[in-house]
């Protein structure tokens, strides 16, 4: 039988309901991955054995009752440490949170994913605030990439994506207000999605306002869509929260998309990419027309956007610090007080034309979506770099903006986007393809990720990779 720390969510369920394993089977040998990979890779702040193994005997119980109590009953899940689970403290990478005040309430994903059935299983790392796209803070340390342990699995949803990568649990939650879910995802080669802003409730909501969405890193498309089906319920305690229609993710996910209209851009006609990187890219590329779609290079048509997404983000920064006294910031990352400053200097009238400006991103992609139905870029210009480097080059690039340019456009438009494994290069480290499709358009982005990776499988890591002597 194949590991059971490693078969998907689906797989799980399927086993549990003709009674071939049980979810306290499968929770022990989740908790004996982490024994072997949480003291290298430390992707986990927190781990609640008792409580993940109390409530995969009840789960057990109710599979042999046939009365799960929802569709993804004894799958073990993880949440980011940004998020509040009742009875568990939310540190949020940061030694200026106190340690012992636990969340009185679930966040709506908590909530969701228990309403489903699933098991948590601890809280995954992030770095300080979420704020920047690598996984390192001063309260957790450093999170590491199985497929090199000297290299960063970049973030800020990095604990979830190593956690999802090496079979420490089946379905974990992460935030993307720039990238942070797809940037890990590709670097660790796993799925990850980001969906349409406000599909999945987000409460208490993000400093970082209408950039920062929730959503799902699986080892599978089918686990995501599955995952996304649970947690995009209504919930009123999120204001811009989606009405719950029609939320099921998984009922066309195996439909063609032949002669769907796909437009390639290599680069979306102003970033500098790693020459594997794009070589890789541009051949799975034409997978999609083999599976019947036209394919053509085709750029959106805007300039980078870098500067309207700084100023959205440092004055997100600012708003999030100004809780904080002089002496709380000195504990506080470095880099995050530095942009923080940059945007107390931001003026209204600045901010209302950068969002005036976002506006007319957002009209730009919805014209170009008018003749084509999805985008496809590469997720990152670059590999995985040294875990002990916040950018891949310090002499051309300052800040994580500065190295993500296929990510956080499509936080500024609020469309639904995916990073999904295409390849490796020759050192063995993953390369992510995105997805993108118009808002509310996030079951045909799921479809297409489906239809690739039926032609390309993703590969995970093992045991011997990660234990590998990396230079």
């Amino acid at each position: 039988m194949q590991e059971l720390a490693s078969m998907s969510a689906l797989e799980l369920v399927n086993n549990y309901k003709t009674k071939a394993i049980s979810p306290v089977e499968i929770i022990n040998s989740v908790f004996s991955k982490i024994d072997i990979y949480q003291p290298i890779l430390n992707a986990f702040t927190l781990i609640d054995h008792d409580g993940a193994l109390r409530d995969a005997k009840a789960s057990e119980k109710r599979w042999l009752n046939n009365s799960p109590i929802g569709p993804l009953d004894g799958v073990p899940a993880t949440i980011k440490d940004l998020i509040f689970v009742k009875g568990w403290p939310t540190r949020k990478g940061s030694r200026v949170t106190d340690p012992n005040i636990s969340c009185m309430e679930d966040a709506p994903v908590t909530a969701r994913l228990k309403e489903a059935g699933c098991i948590l299983i601890g809280k995954t790392t992030t770095p300080e605030f979420g704020w920047k796209g690598v996984t390192d803070s001063g309260l957790s340390g450093t999170t590491l990439n199985p497929w090199n342990t000297k290299m960063t699995p970049g973030g800020s949803s990095g604990g979830a994506a190593v956690a999802a990568a090496v079979g420490m649990g089946a379905l974990h939650v992460g935030t993307d207000g720039g990238g942070s879910i797809r940037i890990p995802a590709s670097f660790t080669g796993v799925f990850g999605f980001k969906p349409t802003y406000g599909l999945v409730p987000a409460w208490p909501a993000s400093p970082f306002g209408s950039l920062a969405h929730v959503g799902p890193i699986t080892k599978t498309v089918a686990d995501a869509a599955a995952m996304l089906t649970a947690i995009s319920s209504f919930d009123s305690r999120d204001w811009q929260a989606q009405p719950s229609v029609d939320h099921d993710f998984s009922a066309h996910l195996g439909h063609s998309i032949k002669d769907l209209r796909i437009a390639y851009s290599p680069n979306l006609g102003y970033a500098k990419v790693n020459l594997e990187v794009e070589t890789i890219i541009s051949r799975q590329v034409q997978l999609f027309s083999e599976l019947g779609a036209v394919v053509e290079l085709a750029d959106p048509g805007f300039h980078s956007p870098l500067e309207i997404f700084n100023m959205h983000w440092y004055a997100g920064a600012a708003n999030l610090l100004q809780n904080f006294d002089s002496a709380e910031q000195e504990l506080i990352d470095p880099g995050l007080v530095e942009i923080a400053r940059e945007g107390t200097d931001i003026s209204l009238i600045q901010y209302l034309a950068s969002t005036n400006a976002r506006n007319i991103l957002a009209e730009t992609m919805n014209a170009f979506h008018q003749k084509w139905d999805l985008l496809i870029t590469p997720t990152l210009p670059t590999t995985a770099f040294p875990s002990n480097q916040a950018v891949p080059d310090p002499s051309t690039q300052k800040r994580w903006p500065d190295w993500t340019p296929f990510t956080y456009p499509f936080n500024l438009t609020q469309q639904p986007a995916s990073s999904v494994p295409c390849g490796f290069t020759a050192a063995g480290l993953p390369v992510g393809l995105q997805i993108i499709g118009p808002k509310f358009s996030d079951k045909l982005v799921l479809r297409a990720a489906h239809a690739f990776e039926s032609l390309c499988p993703f590969v995970m890591p093992d045991q011997d990779i990660v234990y590998l002597p990396h230079q």
